[in-house]
């Protein structure tokens, strides 16, 4: 069944725990009407004047599409920056050639259509600040922290002994450990 929501429908509001110059507005109208996608998501944007819509940053695994509706905006892309103005279409690649940021650097609000795709998880990277962000479980870690697989795992044996002595366990373990 088509879902269809009107111009006059729209209701737009701050998205939660913004900090100031990220003061990013989403029409809530699509989820009032119970529309959610499983796998194309989209949201309608509006964008004031001086504020980012987000960190600069990539996705791994999803793709991107902003359609500027009115408006423009500063886009930040690995390539620098460029107005983008009403009727504009930008894609967004995953990976680190897709990364981007808005900036509204005009007086008047930005609104824009936002499109993605999601396949039940993705991991998006912040290069600014070193950051990873894992969706949808909104786990956030530094960068800079990787480990090889084997990291804290040398004293295997002594943590299978430890089980065995406090587990209530009617299997015993191989006597080598």
């Amino acid at each position: 069944m088509a879902a269809i929501i009107k111009t006059e429908d729209r209701e737009f509001e701050e998205n939660p725990n913004r900090i100031d110059n990220f003061k990013l507005l989403t029409d809530i109208s699509r989820i009032k009407k119970g529309i959610n996608p499983d796998n194309l998501v989209f949201d309608l944007r509006q964008l004031n004047s001086g504020e980012f819509c987000s960190a600069y940053h990539f996705h791994r695994y999803a793709e991107e599409l902003f359609l500027i509706i009115s408006g423009a905006v500063t886009l930040r892309t690995p390539k620098g920056l460029e107005i983008v103005r009403n009727g504009d279409l930008i894609f967004f690649e995953k990976g680190e050639n897709g990364a981007h940021q808005l900036y509204n650097h005009t007086s008047e609000p930005c609104i824009y259509l936002d499109i993605r795709t999601f396949i039940g998880y993705d991991i998006c990277e912040y290069p600014d600040s070193n950051k990873i962000f894992m969706i949808p479980t909104a786990e956030i870690y530094r960068k800079d922290s990787n480990l090889e697989y084997f990291d804290g795992e040398e004293n295997i044996l002594k943590k299978w002994q430890e089980l065995e002595n406090t587990e209530k366990n009617t299997h015993k373990f191989p006597e080598d450990l």
